[in-house]
């Protein structure tokens, strides 16, 4: 089908970086797939109290995955909502402002620098004949919109891309999904998933779907996309009539926030690529098992990378491109209560519990 190597690339792409509140490692791998349309961002201090994490896994191409590794953490800090303390509130918008931002003038011209689109020989980015008003150096988001050039009614990448985010700020964890993508906490052992995969079966997505038009036809939208939300595929949100979150296809993102506790050991942010392989159960169990006699966390996320890729493409399980970022938590941050006043409430730590096993069932 030409979507395969004829042998995977295994070299990778591996970081590892920390601070005084957790460390992280991270690992990506082209594969057997013919090219390489994951990216992820990790940046642990995104202001003095919060990190960020995030796995962009792409569709139809690379540029939109490689455009939120790009941008969409900045979005979450210009919000007013972040400044105001509401991180859930920043990062649905932050999902929003992505599908925004790529479209009109400067969206393609920003899709076509990070699709490499340029022409060797004179720099210049293929179809590209003017120049533009306002330079990068000026990256007010509200500029966006009113660039003008020969591509100002461009509607928006035909491709897209799922997006799986972690915001830590002190002791609370807020995670965002929209797509396959998915996000796991260890709790002493135990996996937690803190995302639901979006698959256009799940009852409220097939409703969605239906109402704003679209339909379903062997586990994909219109027969043709396998997510239910994702950031671009603008040609499942054209219908003027609804709001974003109502469209045939959403970025519209899962928000789930948990209170961390000194029982949460880790948590993994991963595209489905090792989610085909792995349960959410057998990843923490293979990683704890890692941590007894591997120190750097990079080199845990490779050795999940290898044992998840497929000896061959005959079944395509372990054939897709592979993205993994482990976060591991040092000490959480203690709450502004007092130390006598957090060991004397039990039943705080019990009500974390029965949140968390309530959020996803575990897989």
């Amino acid at each position: 089908m030409g979507i395969y190597l004829s042998s995977p690339k295994t070299e990778k792409l591996s970081e590892d970086g920390g601070n005084d509140r957790l460390r992280y490692g991270l690992a990506s791998m082209q594969g057997w797939r013919a090219t390489m349309e994951d990216a992820h961002a990790a940046y642990p201090d995104l202001d003095a109290s919060t990190s960020f994490f995030g796995v962009y896994d792409g569709h139809g191409g690379k540029v939109v995955a490689k455009f939120c590794a790009k941008y969409l953490h900045q979005q979450v800090l210009k919000n007013e909502a972040y400044t105001a303390g509401d991180v859930g509130t920043s990062i649905q918008k932050a999902f929003f402002r992505m599908d925004e931002m790529m479209r009109g003038q400067r969206g393609w011209r920003e899709l076509a620098i990070l699709g490499d689109k340029i022409n060797r020989f004179t720099g210049m980015i293929e179809g590209l004949i003017w120049s533009p008003r306002s330079s990068d150096a000026n990256d007010q988001a509200d500029d966006w919109a009113f660039e003008e050039g020969p591509h100002s009614d461009f509607s928006g990448p035909t491709s897209g891309c799922t997006a799986c985010v972690a915001i830590i700020r002190n002791n609370q964890l807020v995670v965002a999904n929209a797509g396959d993508s998915r996000c796991v906490i260890s709790r002493k052992g135990q996996a937690y998933n803190l995302s639901r995969d979006h698959k256009p079966d799940l009852e409220v997505e097939k409703e969605r779907i239906l109402k704003a038009g679209g339909f379903i036809h062997a586990g994909r939208v219109n027969g043709s996309l396998n997510l239910a939300r994702a950031i671009g595929d603008m040609e499942f949100k054209q219908n003027k009539f609804l709001p974003a979150e109502k469209q045939i296809v959403t970025a519209n993102p899962d928000i789930n926030t948990v209170e961390l506790c000194d029982d949460d050991e880790f948590l993994v942010l991963a595209c489905d690529g090792i989610w085909d392989c792995m349960s959410s159960q057998q990843l923490v169990d293979f990683i704890r098992e890692q941590l007894h006699s591997e120190n750097k966390l990079s080199a845990v996320c490779e050795r999940v990378l290898d044992r998840c890729l497929a000896p061959s493409t005959a079944s395509g399980e372990g054939c897709d491109n592979m993205t993994m970022i482990l976060v591991q938590l040092k000490k959480p941050a203690q709450p502004t209560s007092s130390a006598d006043e957090q060991q004397s409430s039990p039943s705080k730590k019990a009500e974390n519990e029965s949140k968390l096993a309530g959020e996803y069932e575990s897989s």
